[in-house]
């Protein structure tokens, strides 16, 4: 960060698009007036993907916080008008079902709706036909209407916000090339283009798809991949004849006829046709013509009539009025895609001050960039962004081939109906832990997080799932999902397990300041001798929940950090020592502490259950009796011939240990472990069963349960909150705080029907109306009924009142609990 005084920061943001120029507008209104816009092209059509955006702006989808972002930029854009042309349009969204599959999806996206609160209806055939009368409503199952959706005027929104941002002092500045970025001592200091040098406190590439060419200007990689998208507009449409104000446009909803890639918005009297169901068309950013060599604009490449021919057809057959038309014109339109779908946002470790605002549409561009603004000026965005953080993704997934490959499929799963747990198909397997070979001879079924390959049943035990009795599934949760995982579940509490924890990030602190500074980072006290394991909170400024962590002192200066993402690493690298610049590195070696990720460099077996101890103690000279070895303890052993570090964690709720080794002992480990285990019935187990486990126990899962918007006594984990240690990280936020005055709760919830099964994201009403969403969820196989755990004012979060979980459109009733469901004396842990 800058130490120039927060109102006289100098600010330069690359791009003249909806994103800088809505950045602009979000900086100078909280006083940031320095403020220098620069655009390559004229203003206020520059010729990026703004030029040519359809303005979509749906609000409802599975991301709380991309709802969220949308749900600004419809309340921003509402707001402005230009020359009496309001920037916004509520004409309303309409998405259309006409396959079984997607009418059940609609339901879940209603319910996606009411979690995020946003207005949204389920409509009948006759209903959807009422909105939108150019529809064979004899081909549809039903839609969903959601009516504060509309449509952006992107460029008469970046005219508005322009004004008001060159009013309050910032300049835009058309026509102006970046060449270069300037850097000195880790930090930025200017811009160059071809009209001269900017000097700069602060840069933001809000660049759109040329994001990775002032990226590598800057030495930061921007994992991005620009694709055409198709867009044709019909010929005029006697339906259409002097129904719309040619000052609008529009005014039926935009229609998603999703089963065909397809979305229809009006233009007058013409309609306006979006395709994704073509073949990807990737775009090489650096080749990309300059706005004055551009056939057109620089964003919209040559139409290609043979790859919408299908999708006109499709098109015909939702709207048959359409078969008396034709394409009057269109257009190849590109526009960003990462390997996740999601935008790229944050602050280059790097390059201190080097901002990116990238991968972002029209749909989410005044959200982002109230996020980004926040995110400059007071540290910290409003909302929780960490799907969005530019750490978020692992080495690994930062490859030119990787972005290619998922960037790619990103654009064909657009409207596709994807599952919550459903993997990318390639590049598979790219990461593997050292057990995976002992894991495929198991039938191992393996789903991706993190680029890692992570079993969630092994088909090994489909023998010990015979006979149980479980509830049916419907067709949605039955995917990615085995009865072995019930017989997984039950084996670790009756027997023993083994997990493969490889995937969870393990860091290393050391160094003389090493204690110093996790306790300042960090909530709960490290204080500890050597050998005592902390469960604690990384906070930000205000008191909310960055990420939670095990901490081991395996001595005075030397920590083993569980942590969840690389946002953890980043958090803790850009806070450390700092004796001479930033480390662009996953280590940093200053101020008497080294900070270093060793996850690929090692691997973690779990083994859990009650005879636990029966399998290890044999392996190891060492005592661990629960006298000589007790709960949240580490130390260093041999089991076998195999060196280890072990700690007494058990994150499933049964006696048991982490055990930690290097990668290339893995696999010794996981066989002496088998061969020993064998006498005692020792299984391989999954994800599956042991998010039901911890689920039984009441273990947080930071992402899902809490983020930065909850802090520790509203989300259950106050205890790992030490006031008394010393200052830390968001301590002063947390001043007055207590469990008795949390406002919201995250509660544990039990499904009355012992065969209902929800999933996450769901609504949760309370007295009839909305009051809160699930976070996780999973079937407890031990409890024998469903378990929910939710976000609800704290007045419905007492144990025992009744609330309803809406599942697909059927009400499930639920009961508030109290937790943790599972051994609440912690009886089989501590024995």
């Amino acid at each position: 960060m800058s130490h120039t005084p927060a109102n006289r920061s100098r600010v330069v943001v690359i791009g003249a698009g909806i994103v800088g120029c809505s950045l602009a507008d979000e900086l100078t209104a909280r006083g940031w007036t320095d403020v220098t816009v620069l655009e390559q092209g004229p203003l206020p059509a520059p010729g990026g993907s703004t030029s040519h955006a359809p303005g979509l702006v749906f609000q409802t989808g599975p991301s709380k916080t991309m709802t969220e972002f949308a749900a600004y930029t419809v309340r921003k854009f509402g707001s402005l008008d230009v020359d009496g042309l309001p920037c916004f349009h509520p004409v309303g969204g309409l998405e259309v079902a006409t396959t079984a599959a997607r009418w059940a999806d609609l339901h879940r996206k209603a319910g996606l709706a009411a979690s995020w609160g946003v207005r949204g209806e389920l409509l009948t055939p006759n209903q959807c036909k009422q909105l939108w009368p150019m529809l064979d409503e004899t081909r549809l199952h039903g839609g969903f209407h959601t009516p504060d959706d509309g449509l952006a005027r992107a460029l008469l929104a970046c005219r508005a916000q322009i004004a008001r941002a060159s009013g309050r002092g910032a300049r835009f500045l058309e026509r102006h090339t970046v060449t270069g970025i300037e850097r000195a001592d880790g930090h930025v200091t200017g811009v160059v283009t071809d009209r001269g040098t900017f000097p700069a406190d602060h840069v933001v590439s809000a660049a759109g798809f040329w994001g990775p060419v002032i990226g590598a200007m800057a030495g930061v990689d921007v994992p991005l991949l620009p694709l055409a998208h198709q867009y044709a507009t019909t010929a005029p449409l006697p339906a259409l004849a002097g129904v719309n104000d040619p000052r609008t446009e529009a005014s039926k909803p935009i229609l998603r006829f999703q089963d065909r890639d397809l979305y229809f918005r009006e233009h007058t009297d013409r309609l306006g046709i979006g395709s994704y169901a073509h073949r990807p068309m990737p775009v090489d950013p650096f080749t990309v013509p300059v706005y004055d060599d551009a056939p057109t604009m620089p964003s919209s490449l040559p139409f290609t009539p043979d790859d919408f021919a299908p999708s006109w057809q499709d098109s015909i057959g939702l709207l048959p009025a359409l078969a008396d038309s034709r394409v009057a014109e269109g257009f190849n339109g590109v526009f960003s895609f990462t390997p996740d779908g999601m935008p790229v946002l944050g602050e280059s470790r790097a390059l201190r001050g080097f901002w990116l605002a990238e991968a972002v549409w029209v749909t989410h561009s005044a959200g982002v960039a109230k996020a980004v603004a926040e995110w400059m000026t007071d540290g910290r965005p409003a909302i929780d962004i960490h799907e969005c953080d530019l750490y978020r993704f692992e080495d690994a997934q930062r490859s030119p081939a990787y972005i290619a490959d998922r960037g790619a499929q990103s654009f064909i799963e657009v409207y596709d109906v994807v599952h919550p747990l459903q993997p990318m198909d390639q590049p598979r397997p790219l990461r593997t832990s050292p057990f995976f070979p002992r894991q495929q001879e198991l039938g191992a079924y393996f789903l991706e997080g993190g680029g890692w390959e992570r079993p969630h049943w092994y088909e090994a035990n489909a023998p010990l799932a015979e006979g149980l009795e479980l509830p049916a599934r419907d067709a949605w949760s039955a995917r990615y999902w085995s009865p072995i995982a019930a017989a997984e579940a039950t084996a670790t509490r009756e027997k023993v397990a083994l997990y493969d924890m490889t995937p969870l990030r393990r860091l290393e602190v050391t160094g003389p300041g090493a204690l110093a500074f996790l306790q300042r980072m960090t909530s709960n006290n490290l204080a500890k001798k050597p050998g005592a394991v902390t469960y604690t909170l990384l906070l930000d400024e205000a008191g909310g929940i960055r990420s939670d962590l095990t901490v081991a002192r395996l001595a005075p200066d030397r920590f083993q950090v569980g942590a969840n993402s690389g946002s953890d690493l980043d958090w803790l690298l850009r806070h450390a020592p700092d004796d001479g610049g930033p480390s662009r590195s996953s280590e940093a070696e200053s101020g008497g502490v080294q900070v270093r990720d060793i996850t690929s460099g090692t691997c973690c077996i779990g083994v859990w259950g009650p005879l636990a101890r029966d399998l290890v103690q044999p392996l190891t000279r060492d005592d661990f009796s629960h006298q000589a070895f007790g709960y949240f303890k580490a130390r260093h052993t041999h089991l076998g011939h195999v060196p280890v570090t072990a700690m007494r964690l058990s994150y499933v709720g049964e006696l048991g240990w982490e055990l930690y080794t290097t990668a290339d002992l893995g696999l010794r480990l996981w066989d002496t472990l088998w061969e020993a285990g064998q006498e005692h019935g020792v299984i391989a187990a999954g994800r599956s069963a042991f998010n039901s486990l911890r689920l039984e126990k009441g273990y947080r899962a930071w992402g899902h349960d809490m983020t930065t918007e909850h802090n520790p006594y509203e989300a259950g984990v106050g205890f790992a909150v030490r006031p008394a240690k010393g200052d830390f990280i968001g301590r002063a936020a947390l001043e007055g705080k207590s469990e008795d005055t949390a406002p919201r709760k995250l509660s544990c919830l039990t499904l009355d029907d012992p065969s209902a099964v929800v999933l996450g994201k769901e609504p949760v009403y309370a007295d009839g109306v909305p009051a809160g969403y699930v976070t996780s969820a999973a079937y407890g196989y031990t409890l024998g009924r469903g378990i929910a755990y939710a976000w609800l004012p704290a007045g419905a979060s007492v144990p025992g009142t009744a609330v309803h979980i809406e599942y697909f459109g059927e009400k499930i009733p639920a009961t508030v609990a109290q937790e943790p469901l599972f051994d609440p004396q912690m009886e089989r842990i501590r024995r």
